[in-house]
């Protein structure tokens, strides 16, 4: 006999992914190994996870050497208050003419308005071709972003980020961004030490900021050249303090311009935008779990005034410090739907 009344108000995120022929089985297994593991204090699943297919149940193609038996229609679609696209290497005319098959199009019509949607990799193309990202930031794996970019010239494609967070509807790039993604997700709907806690158990890192960069084909560096990665771990050691440009490049001994071209090389963002996510993540952080003062808080992540922080939280996360303190206190397990909370990552703000 359970110890606990039932909750009858309670019930897990339902998440949706879509099987479709050709599909990556990695990338398929992503969100099921994320959203599959948190749990509230009473040990129940924050989130159910199921997956369909665009026809009947029955096998699905994938681009190894076996299928795999999907056990839902996409009626499912229907059910889901996020769907998740992995990527596939048959999508046929979608990638190659930016167009849905009439049976693609007909399972996608499935979808209720207000539901979230994800795509990992070339997944993307599946949304696109359904129209949803029309005048709205997009990323996928680098190798593919120009061919979205010119099938679907009404997208901001951004190459060199992992993911983009635009609310309702999230982006990724290929095979391991799909992690970070999904754990940004569980970070968004349930805090940080909730998906910090996943990604150990996943043995992986616990937050990559969605505007890191992507791998992407280029001329590597001098190997006798320094890289900035004392300036980082040097500014990260004071982020309460106010930090100068000149001061992180003195770190390197090197000239302000040689150290911001060094820095967007090998993280992808200015050292301006970088030093602002950090200082919105330590925000984060000592929002959910301190009980420090806004004010306080303010000033331990170097915003300097909970006015500027205010500014720059409600930019990147689209929510208020007390708000997000309030919906996102770590150790505070919560079921049901997303939090709509909203920003391209790639970092806003100068060095201070």
């Amino acid at each position: 006999m359970s110890s606990e009344p039932a909750d009858p108000e309670f019930r897990p995120h339902r998440v949706v992914v879509l099987a479709l022929d050709g599909l990556l089985p990695f990338e398929l297994g992503i969100p099921h190994r994320i959203f599959g593991r948190p749990k509230d204090a009473r040990g129940r699943h924050l989130y159910e996870v199921v997956t369909c297919s665009i026809r009947p149940p029955g096998p699905v193609e994938t681009d190894a050497d076996f299928a795999i038996q999907i056990e839902n229609g996409p009626e499912a679609l229907a059910t889901a208050d996020t769907v998740i696209v992995p990527a596939s290497y048959e999508l046929g005319p979608v990638f190659e003419q930016g167009v849905l098959t009439d049976e693609l199009a007909a399972a996608l019509a499935h979808i209720r308005p207000g539901t979230r949607l994800a795509s990992i990799c070339t997944g993307v193309f599946v949304l696109a071709a359904a129209g949803y990202l029309d005048g709205r930031p997009a990323t996928t794996h680098w190798a593919e972003t120009d061919q979205l970019q010119r099938l679907f010239p009404k997208i901001d494609v951004d190459p060199n980020v992992l993911f983009i967070d635009d609310g309702d509807i999230l982006t990724s790039a290929g095979v391991a961004a799909g992690l970070d993604l999904c754990l940004h997700m569980v970070r968004r709907d349930h805090g940080t030490a909730v998906a910090n806690e996943i990604a150990r158990r996943t043995v992986v890192p616990p937050h990559r900021d969605g505007g890191q960069a992507q791998y992407i084909q280029r001329p590597l560096p001098e190997p006798q050249l320094a890289t900035t990665t004392g300036a980082r771990a040097w500014a990260l050691g004071r982020l309460h303090e106010p930090i100068q440009l000149r001061d992180m490049a003195a770190q390197e001994s090197m000239s302000v311009r040689t150290f911001t071209r060094r820095f967007r090389e090998e993280v992808g963002v200015s050292p301006g935008q970088w030093l602002t996510q950090q200082r919105v993540e330590r925000a984060r952080h000592l929002l959910e779990t301190t009980d420090l003062s806004v004010d306080q808080v303010a000033q331990e992540a170097g915003f300097g005034t909970a006015q500027s922080m205010r500014q720059h939280l409600q930019t990147v996360l689209g929510v208020t410090p007390t708000a997000y303190r309030r919906t996102f206190r770590a150790g505070e397990g919560r079921g049901g739907g997303s939090t709509g909370s909203s920003g391209h990552y790639g970092g806003v703000g100068a060095v201070r």
